[in-house]
């Protein structure tokens, strides 16, 4: 029971330090995005690189995020 309750509480404690010192700014959002709640549209604005050249399709697509509709010229 004691070696339970001491892992309950190393498991406490790393999760308040995972809190404390996560990452700073959502996932999604690049470095230049702090405090943002809403990601700017584009590829600068992503965190991760695109596999693939973005299209004006692409770029449409995100700028309409999280609209149902699809752009006019997809």
């Amino acid at each position: 029971m004691l070696k339970l309750l001491a892992l309950a509480g190393l498991g406490y404690a790393g999760y308040r330090y995972y809190r404390k010192n996560g990452l700073k700014a959502p996932v999604a959002f690049a470095g230049n995005q702090d405090g943002a709640t809403i990601r700017d549209a584009g590829p600068e604005a992503m965190r991760s690189e695109p596999s693939r050249p973005w299209q004006k399709v692409d770029e449409e697509s995100d700028q309409s995020f999280p609209a149902s509709d699809p752009p006019a010229n997809y």
